[in-house]
């Protein structure tokens, strides 16, 4: 009878494996891992590991290494980085067996009830207990520890235009990140979008102007009627069509809305909205959107750092609804929602608890951004004129995989400039300052 091998023995391979993102060789993983292992054991262990999908190989022969496996496991396990080279999410036991689901698009469903019935609030949790404190450390930066009352737009200014333009973002929306930060300042579309893409800009920013408005930020829960005001803006309708009171009937959601309000932790509520607000009976379409703001409510009303769904793909959030609506598993979704937020606390927290992770696409572009943020600044470009420009060094120069991403860093790069930073850019303060006015 063979011997039958502990699944923590396993487990502790993936993490040793983990701390090569760029991958380890036998050797390297012999050297982290705590369990005495031979190397041909090892790579016995290794080879199982890579035959049940949680490992993946580089290179061939003795220049072989191995690295913790993308999620979803697609043919191209690089297809999944979309967005950020640093996307490795954990396996999560909900999904680890089922990734032949994930090729498929995703579309609007109602979920099995039964994960809704079964689900009691304050008993049940999506998050484990260590992760949900370790949210909590986070969250808890040193800007929303001043007071609860201060305005979000304050504490994290970047964060209405960050979580616009990503949940635009993952609806297929082709606005950039300088064009909708523009269009939110200036009221001035880029001339070159679909009026469908204007119009969603539009819409999120409605939605959230009502989330942090002074006479509902207090006010707001997750319940029938705020869910279904976001609802309404969403889709571009006013507030005060008549068939307001009618939307808001015809919602077959009672078990929901009482089971969200009663969740006591702010991220097991927000998690709860991502997983079950997407298969709302309403406005089915509109429903994804509502769930990413209406996630935020309980950071909000707590003081907690909000979520942008920064760097989020497309592919990995699409399937983790998937899983949700066809599969009744949630762990997916769970999985990308804490990465997400640890992403979110990272750019907006600073109390700094969270080490900065490397950069490996920066590196590769550091020249390129550096001069195309240098030529933005001398040459006294605005927003639309700095799009302009980034895209099209980008079409011009850069690998078409890797165009959306270099664009995003450079964006990203220039709304993030300030007095104290520029020197790495060769701008010298006084050149700063004669920019802002173009800007």
């Amino acid at each position: 009878m063979p011997k039958q091998i502990p699944e923590t023995e396993f487990d502790a391979i993936i993490e040793a494996v983990r701390q090569f993102p760029e991958g380890a060789a036998v050797s390297e993983v012999r050297g982290v891992l705590d369990i005495e292992l031979s190397r041909r054991t090892m790579q016995r262990r290794l080879a199982r590991l890579v035959k049940a999908g949680r490992l993946e190989t580089l290179g061939e022969g003795r220049a072989q290494r191995y690295r913790v496996s993308f999620l979803p496991d697609e043919a191209n396990p690089r297809a999944t980085r979309e967005h950020d080279d640093t996307v490795r999410l954990p396996p999560s036991a909900d999904v680890k067996d089922t990734r032949e689901q994930t090729a498929r698009t995703w579309q609007p469903a109602v979920c099995n009830p039964d994960l809704l019935s079964a689900y009691q609030p304050n008993r049940t949790f999506y998050l484990d207990e260590s992760t949900r404190c370790r949210l909590w450390g986070l969250g808890r930066s040193s800007d929303t520890r001043q007071s609860t009352n201060t305005p979000l737009q304050k504490t994290h200014p970047r964060w209405v235009t960050d979580l616009i333009w990503n949940s635009s973002r993952l609806e297929g929306n082709t606005y950039s990140l300088l064009e909708t930060c523009q269009f939110l300042h200036t009221g001035q579309p880029a001339g070159s979008k679909d009026h469908h893409d204007t119009q969603m800009i539009m819409n999120h920013k409605a939605a959230i102007d009502l989330l942090l408005s002074g006479d509902s930020v207090n006010e707001i829960a997750f319940n029938h009627g705020t869910i279904c005001k976001l609802q309404i803006l969403l889709s571009g309708k006013p507030l005060a069509d008549s068939r307001f009171s009618e939307w808001i009937q015809v919602q077959d959601v009672a078990p929901l809305f009482p089971k969200a309000h009663a969740i006591a932790d702010p991220f097991e509520q927000a998690v709860f909205a991502l997983v079950h607000v997407p298969h709302l009976h309403t406005f089915e379409p509109i429903n994804q959107r509502v769930s990413r703001l209406a996630a935020n409510i309980p950071f909000i009303r707590m003081g907690l750092v909000p979520l942008s769904f920064v760097d989020v793909p497309e592919n990995l959030y699409a399937n983790g609804l998937l899983h949700v609506s066809e599969l009744n598993r949630p762990g997916l979704l769970r999985d990308l929602f804490v990465w997400a937020y640890e992403r979110s606390c990272r750019r907006y927290s600073t109390a700094h608890q969270l080490p900065g992770e490397p950069n490996l696409f920066g590196m590769q572009y550091r020249e390129p951004i550096r001069k195309l943020v240098s030529n933005v600044v001398h040459t006294h470009m605005n927003k639309l004129r700095a799009a302009a420009r980034i895209k099209a060094f980008a079409l011009g120069w850069v690998p078409v995989n890797d165009q959306q991403r270099f664009i995003e860093i450079v964006e990203t790069e220039l709304l993030s400039l300030s007095e104290s930073n520029v020197a790495r850019y060769r701008i010298r303060p006084t050149e700063f300052r004669n920019w802002q006015q173009y800007w």
